[in-house]
């Protein structure tokens, strides 16, 4: 459930407010397919909407303070904050920017603490997100905002990834915190 969805000055970059809840991860694919296939940039969706997946549910479980429910474990059992924050804001956001050939992902949520990669435990439910974001994005990385932060990963349209004139100053991977 989006509580708004905003068309910037700038047609190449749209912004989403989520509600606190778990359906804000289902609200974010949408919004990215949305998007995406306004810009003509269908072919992106599954990366995108799996990494948007991820950062959403992160800033839900980590900056929000959801707490799990009786049954523990899935997202579906989590307790997430109904109301907004006290100056009236949701806390979580998604953004898309446009700039050919790429496109940025990017999550911002009222937390200041960075996300940290753990080590892969393939048994545990959980706990491999930033893994995926890692492996489905050109880039990611974060920054702190005056209050909170942005999560963000960036993505290669067809044809433009591997190719050094398609990002230049950006040979491979990285990550940045403050």
């Amino acid at each position: 459930m989006s509580t708004g969805t905003a068309l910037a000055v700038d047609p190449h970059v749209v912004t989403c407010t989520l509600a606190p809840r778990y359906e804000a991860v289902r609200t974010a694919r949408d919004f990215a397919r949305t998007a995406l296939q306004r810009w003509g940039l269908g072919e992106l969706f599954d990366d995108v909407a799996l990494v948007a997946s991820e950062l959403v549910t992160n800033a839900l479980r980590h900056a929000i303070g959801a707490r799990p429910g009786p049954a523990g474990g899935t997202l579906d059992d989590y307790d997430f904050p109904t109301q907004p924050s006290p100056d009236a804001r949701l806390p979580i956001r998604i953004s898309l920017v446009h700039r050919a050939p790429q496109v940025v992902c990017a999550v911002s949520d009222p937390s200041s603490t960075g996300p940290v990669a753990r080590e892969a435990d393939f048994v545990a439910e959980s706990g491999r997100g930033l893994h995926l974001v890692d492996s489905f994005s050109h880039s990611w990385g974060w920054h702190p905002l005056g209050s909170g932060k942005v999560v963000w990963a960036l993505f290669e349209a067809a044809g433009a990834a591997g190719t050094a004139e398609a990002a230049p100053g950006l040979g491979g991977r990285h990550r940045r915190s403050a």
